[in-house]
């Protein structure tokens, strides 16, 4: 089965969508750092490149991906969730 998501650390909060995901889709990624497998039910549509919520995150938490911190969580994120500017805002500009 062709992977779905790519995760760049194994203590990352996110991973990356390498095609576009549906909602109730059971998923499939791999781990970069460790080669490790990750499944994942998707609960709502990832596009390409998108990021999906690896674990359940709490309003206020930090985000991570590449092991750095990414975001701050604005609304609670579950497991398969779409992440992007609507549940995170960027450390970028913080």
């Amino acid at each position: 089965m062709a992977h779905g998501f790519l995760v760049h650390c194994k203590e990352d909060d996110a991973g990356v969508a390498v095609r576009d995901l549906a909602p109730g889709e059971t998923v499939e990624g791999v781990c970069m750092d460790t080669g490790e497998g990750v499944t994942l039910a998707t609960i709502s549509v990832v596009p390409l490149g998108h990021k999906v919520a690896l674990r359940d995150m709490v309003e206020g938490q930090e985000c991570h991906e590449y092991n750095e911190v990414i975001g701050r969580v604005t609304t609670a994120i579950r497991r398969g969730e779409h992440v992007h500017v609507h549940n995170i805002r960027s450390a970028r500009w913080s």
